[in-house]
């Protein structure tokens, strides 16, 4: 079947789901994982934790931080007929963004306790408990920016407040995905010696190259989910905690969020890294960034499982914190998006790159299991030898299905063999573009100039339902990139003699020129499959002014990086070539024999990101010469 010819498989999509909530809320997995052996690797495990419980009782209370905040906490507590257990049980604390509890037909329910996917652990004998970060949900005090000092100091004061208890064992894990994986590292910064593992899922490491990668403004997603969380904190009612009868204390809580930065309204005009937030007169992106904390976690005694996905927001930032930590660690590259493999678009999106069926039941059995054999490692001391796998686990897209799953020792892979593709002349004969240039392997050797002009389309765009668009709770689906190509500059790999798997982070060198003092510049990776259809693969993008690099403060895995301060900044000038030298988001695919890859170059993304839009649109020139060779470096890894 070609790639792009798939059915819709929303029926099946919520009858599997269905399937796997009542599977999982009646504390069922698999048979694969239920035939009585001991079995401990990915996504599979029996034989070492059963499960305990089937009841548990919530109760909710303040916990006073220690400048006095009060921070709302619910606990959850395996109980026998309505009883607590009085056996002393590890904790997993969500230190939770976006409220810790909704009201359902009048009644608070902590998110933990209804989805089936955090139920699975409280029947494993663990004791669940989630807090309201500052300025949201029940807790009192604002929030004078996102993942500052205080979150983190909050955050080692419930730890502490847990690990004090007599039905707590002194030791406390963490999960959570997005905000609530970021709040995991803040967490552990903090370096609480009762805080023991974590399992950040699809977290930020670096917040100014979030917000402005290559300088270029994220506007869609941060306009989007600072309206959502601007409703969570002041115009959605939190549950109130016990003692709280009559919501008073809820009620005072919310108007004190009422101090609450907006995150749009401050960043949107702080184009730089050093820029100071007005609002605050801090200089915000420094002053917050996530990777502050690397240091504090690397004096703890904290274990760090992270989960990304190729398809998610962060895979080059939780790549960048694999290699920043030397704490225990591990780390897993699905092709999952922001939904962690249960949208129904993501599905629809990879099911042409890949050659496992990934269904719901899949994605709940593989995030239940793999936080099981997690947390039972290192808060219950099970030696299920998780602790002896590989600390890096990817998935190859494309490979033979049961195969793709792949592990190593280190990231990036020591078998990749940067390999530099050269943007040259065409027609390669797979598209009707601006230019229909050809990606060889060969380098130009042509002395006299050659370059491909381009005026600017700014309606160029990758859609309403990116990445990021999920990463805020949106949509998810990439279709055929052709129409987009047909308005860019692309470059095209003959048909391919042989399988090419490319793993890892690709950049893009590019020699420009512009009728403008700046621009933008997004480059798009693509596998075009027989048919002639465009499958988006991964994404780069920077702003000419923002060439200049600079080494990075951390260890950024030898990828170029941009300090992106406002002295840094350098304007073109007309005629002049100038080298713009980025990374792309790290990716596994392998591109089949018979079919092509494409680098396809934009001036915009309209809607979800800030290009600002000149009349007359500008022209660029996009050189490929042997005196300025334009070229995609692509981690290729030798076949096997």
């Amino acid at each position: 079947m070609p790639k792009h010819l798939v059915p819709s498989r929303i029926a099946l999509f919520l009858l599997a789901l269905l399937v796997a909530m009542a599977l999982i809320a009646a504390g069922g997995v698999p048979a694969a994982a239920q035939d009585g052996q001991k079995i401990s690797r990915l996504g599979a495990y029996s034989g070492y934790s059963e499960q305990v419980y089937d009841e548990w009782v919530r109760t909710a209370q303040y916990v006073t931080a220690r400048d006095g905040a009060r921070i709302a906490l619910d606990v959850v507590r395996p109980s026998v007929n309505g009883v607590p257990v009085d056996d002393p049980l590890p904790v997993i604390l969500i230190h939770e963004r976006y409220h810790r509890a909704d009201l359902r037909d009048g009644v608070g329910v902590t998110q933990a306790g209804y989805e089936p996917l955090w139920s699975f652990w409280v029947r494993h004998g663990y004791v669940l408990a989630s807090s309201d970060m500052r300025g949201t949900g029940a807790s009192f005090g604002s929030r004078p920016g996102e993942f500052t000092d205080y979150d983190s100091q909050d955050a080692y004061d419930v730890i502490d407040w847990l690990a004090g208890q007599p039905w707590c064992n002194g030791r406390v894990g963490m999960m959570g995905v997005s905000a609530n994986g970021i709040s995991q590292f803040v967490a552990a910064g903090a370096a609480h010696p009762a805080l023991r593992a974590i399992i950040p899922q699809m977290a930020m490491f670096d917040m100014y190259d979030f917000a402005y990668p290559g300088g270029i403004y994220r506007e869609e997603f941060l306009q989007a989910w600072s309206r959502t969380i601007q409703r969570l904190d002041l115009d959605t009612p939190p549950v109130p905690v016990d003692e709280d009868t009559d919501s008073a204390l809820a009620r005072a809580a919310v108007a004190e969020h009422r101090a609450n930065l907006n995150i749009y309204q401050a960043s949107q005009d702080a184009p730089y890294r050093d820029s100071i937030l007005e609002e605050i007169g801090s200089r915000g992106y420094l002053d917050w960034t996530i990777s502050r904390f690397a240091p504090g976690i690397n004096r703890s005694n904290v274990a760090v499982y992270q989960i990304t996905g190729w398809y998610d927001m962060y895979p080059d930032h939780q790549a960048l914190w694999f290699n920043n930590l030397i704490v225990p660690q591990r780390i897993v590259f699905t092709p999952f998006s922001h939904g962690a493999g249960f949208v129904e678009g993501w599905r629809e999106t990879v099911d042409p790159l890949v050659n496992d069926n990934f269904t719901v039941l899949y994605a709940f059995t593989f995030h239940t299991i793999e936080h099981l054999r997690f947390f039972d490692y290192h808060l219950k001391d099970i030696d299920n030898g998780i602790g002896d796998e590989p600390p890096v686990t990817y998935y190859v897209m494309g490979a033979p299905a049961g195969e793709a799953w792949r592990t190593s020792d280190q990231w990036p892979l020591a078998t990749e063999q940067r390999t530099r593709f050269y943007f040259r002349g065409g027609p390669s004969g797979s598209i009707q573009s601006a230019n229909d240039g050809l990606l060889l392997p060969e380098a130009p050797d042509a002395v006299a100039s050659a370059a491909d002009a381009y005026t600017v389309d700014y309606s160029t765009a990758t859609g309403t339902s990116t990445r990021w668009h999920n990463g805020h709770g949106g949509d998810f689906f990439y279709g055929d990139m052709s129409e987009q190509g047909v308005r860019s500059l692309t470059y095209t790999t003959p048909p391919l003699d042989a399988d090419v798997e490319i793993t890892g982070h690709p950049t893009v060198s590019l020699w420009v020129t512009s009728s403008a003092d700046d621009g933008d510049i997004f480059a798009y990776l693509e596998e075009v499959d027989a048919d002639g259809y465009a499958h988006y693969i991964s994404e780069g993008m920077l702003r000419a002014s923002h060439r200049a690099t600079q080494a990075a403060p951390y260890n950024a895995m030898g990828l170029p990086w941009h300090r992106s301060f406002e002295a840094d900044l350098a304007p073109l000038s007309a005629g002049e070539p100038v080298e713009l030298t980025f990374a792309l988001l790290p990716t596994s695919n392998i591109f089949d024999a018979g079919h092509r890859i494409r680098v396809r170059i934009t001036g915009a993304d309209d809607g979800n990101y800030r290009t600002p839009p000149l009349d007359p649109a500008p022209e660029v020139r996009l050189y490929r010469d042997a005196t300025h060779p334009s070229y995609a470096e692509l981690p290729v890894i030798p076949a096997q």
